[in-house]
């Protein structure tokens, strides 16, 4: 009988289909996140250079690319606004329900690029990573698609983790970033999927973009009582003020009443006046950071350039965290499409300038690099994902214990100003109905 010799075959072909979705998705959003990196690089140049040739420009510009995109963003793609990573954790919970179906569309995450780098033109102090997240799985999703592969929770959680580290060039920290933070339930069985869709990003970035660290190869040598002293001041500054960060952003959307109420009501006026703040900002800090005059200022943007000078023991104005959180969380609270990762990093790293200020001089770049660990564990509390990107994005394997005292210090003293982490809080708004988890996806 011709029919038993068929089974093995057909069974192997069945078997290696889903995974030549997922190296096939990763693949393509691994191009895509490169393309996206940088066309982001591209958009604050230009932002920098109009900035240089008109100073005042901000006041205008900034605003009205806030209203703009915002008011696209509320009528035409919802599903786009804000972060993207609490999309991808909504997704993963119920892949199947038809009201999730917006929120990985490819057209949603065409329109989270576009919003990203409209706000980047525009000065906002956003990040790509977490838009590569929703981009990237997105893009898992449409090939699991295209190649008629079941689509459940492992597919969306390989991509977003993918997505991490292709815009980092983390591969580790992709991995830690799914089980810490968008499975909230990680399955053993989908570690594979998981493994192979990030290394995979992460060699296509590798091999486009070259072998470099996001921030600069550091190497800081202090002695192991000051660095844990600084560590522990850290821990619990950034814990602070990262548990604030977490705690406005998650609480502005579920307020209906009194002042929050009413300007949430009227969120086209709110938007331009978040941009109106951040305009100010950035035009009050113009030449304050190291480059000058043709810095563009301290609160725009990712901050990457300061933020990679202060890791390396370079001196800036002491304005430049302070200025970052204000139009961090202005541009957060907009509800315009862009990451916080990104400034948030930035953020720390001021931070620990201001922590720095208490040790000697050439701790300064160590120090700043554990207030960014801090601040970032603190918004995100992720304390595993903030140890193992921050090393991954400097190459420093010294300060390892310093680093996991100050995520996890940070990590409890956030979870005492905002209980509920915030990626958490935010994908609320966009979860199916409780009780209703839609019918399974059909694959043709």
């Amino acid at each position: 009988m011709p029919a038993p010799r068929l089974e093995k075959p057909l069974a192997a072909a069945r078997n290696l289909q889903p995974r030549m979705a997922a190296l096939g998705g990763a693949l393509a959003l691994g191009l895509a996140a490169i393309f996206f990196a940088r066309a982001g690089e591209a958009a604050q140049a230009l932002f920098t250079r109009l900035v240089t040739a008109y100073p005042l420009a901000p006041i205008v510009l900034t605003p009205a690319i806030f209203v703009g995109v915002t008011w696209l963003t509320r009528h035409r793609w919802p599903a786009a606004r804000g972060s993207g990573i609490p999309q991808v954790m909504a997704a993963a919970e119920a892949p199947h329900h038809p009201a999730m179906a917006p929120l990985l569309s490819l057209r949603t995450a065409l329109a989270k690029v576009a919003g990203t780098l409209a706000m980047l033109l525009g000065g906002a102090s956003v990040g790509r990573e977490g838009p590569t997240v929703q981009l990237s799985a997105a893009i898992m999703v449409a090939v699991h698609r295209w190649l008629r592969v079941p689509i459940g929770a492992g597919v969306i959680i390989a991509g977003g983790a993918a997505g991490v580290a292709a815009a980092f060039n983390t591969p580790l920290a992709g991995v830690a970033f799914a089980i810490e933070e968008l499975a909230s339930a990680f399955e053993q069985r989908l570690a594979l999927l998981v493994m192979l869709a990030v290394m995979t990003a992460g060699l296509v970035s590798l091999g486009l973009a070259g072998d470099y660290v996001y921030f600069g190869a550091m190497s800081q040598h202090v002695p192991i009582v000051p660095a844990l002293i600084a560590a522990l001041g850290a821990g619990v500054a950034g814990g602070l003020a990262g548990g604030l960060f977490a705690r406005v952003l998650s609480r502005f959307g579920t307020i209906d009443h009194g002042w929050i109420g009413a300007l949430r009501a009227r969120p086209v006026a709110l938007a331009a006046g978040l941009g109106l703040i951040v305009a100010v900002v950035g035009v009050a800090t113009q030449g304050l950071g190291p480059g000058g005059p043709a810095s563009g200022g301290l609160a725009w943007g990712t901050g990457y350039g300061t933020t990679r000078g202060l890791l390396s023991g370079a001196d800036t104005s002491l304005w430049f965290g302070p200025a970052k959180f204000v139009t961090s969380l202005a541009t957060a609270l907009s509800g315009a499409p862009g990451g916080i990762f990104a400034p948030s990093l930035s953020v720390g790293a001021g931070l620990g300038q201001w922590v720095g200020l208490l040790f000697p001089p050439e701790y300064s770049g160590a120090v700043a690099m554990l207030g960014m660990i801090a601040y970032f564990a603190g918004v995100t509390r992720a304390p595993l994902t903030a140890v193992i990107i921050v090393m991954e994005m400097t190459a420093d394997r010294a300060m390892i214990l310093p680093l996991f005292a100050a995520a996890l210090v940070a990590d409890q003293v956030s979870a005492q100003v905002c209980p509920e982490k915030l990626y958490h809080a935010l994908s609320h708004a966009f979860r199916a109905p409780a009780g209703d988890a839609g019918s399974p996806q059909k694959t043709h």
